[in-house]
């Protein structure tokens, strides 16, 4: 419903945007489903991908892979989002593993990572919105620099 609503692209200007657009596709599912936003410069979307199916409890994201799909689809900019079949949207260690891996991947490329938001039942964690993002993007730099 909400992409044939949209004209044109969907656009991703927000956390809330991003929940808006795939809540009521991952609300219920009993496995966890990491998808993949590609977006333009325009934070508009190229293309979503689910790029791996879990179990109920996790699943094998592999950050090479994704970033090939970046590639290909000639994004911009990424946002990642998966379910959590609890309904509890709390990132464990793994998900905060990740995403600094995704995000560290991504700048290697110039690639910007915009969110990596977890759904849970009827609400949802932004690693954007608690600024995991901009920290982690920092802890690249400042790894870079001392090398």
């Amino acid at each position: 419903y909400l992409k044939d609503r949209t004209d044109g692209r969907p656009f991703f200007g927000s956390s809330r945007a991003v929940f808006d657009y795939l809540f009521h596709t991952m609300r219920d599912l009993k496995r966890e489903v990491f998808k993949a936003l590609f977006l333009n410069r325009k934070n508009e979307l190229i293309f979503d991908q689910d790029v791996f199916l879990g179990t109920l409890t996790g699943s094998a994201v592999y950050p090479r892979d994704i970033m090939t799909l970046a590639l290909e689809k000639n994004a911009a900019g990424l946002v990642f989002v998966h379910n959590h079949p609890s309904g509890d949207p709390t990132p464990s260690a793994e998900d905060r593993q990740l995403t600094k891996q995704l995000v560290w991947a991504a700048k290697l490329l110039i690639i910007q990572v915009l969110d990596h938001i977890v759904i849970g039942h009827n609400t949802y964690y932004s690693f954007a919105d608690e600024r995991l993002i901009h920290r982690f993007s920092n802890e690249y730099d400042q790894k870079l620099k001392s090398l």
